[in-house]
């Protein structure tokens, strides 16, 4: 996904209290960060959709610019790479 100011990102939905998306946060954040994309956290919490959607699969990492490209928990550092290729 582009952002508003034209960044690349993904997405990592989360919630506060989530010792798993505490783990995917430290897996993706560093090899996005390496790829210059930008991580945005969205708390779940803070939307009934969400909640509805994601409530008992969080964490999930996605590119948002295509639908239904998404990971859930567990990944790890190749499924990450994934996405991130898909942002090139």
């Amino acid at each position: 996904m582009t952002s508003e100011r034209g960044e690349r990102e993904l997405v990592l939905y989360h919630t506060a209290g989530c010792h798993l998306c505490e783990l995917a946060e430290a897996i993706a954040l560093p090899l996005v960060a390496a790829a210059g994309v930008r991580l945005r956290l969205v708390d779940i919490a803070d939307s009934d959709a969400l909640m509805e959607r994601y409530g008992t699969r969080i964490p999930v990492l996605a590119n948002t610019a295509v639908l239904g490209e998404e990971i859930g928990w567990p990944f790890d550092e190749a499924a990450v790479r994934g996405l991130l290729a898909a942002l090139s």
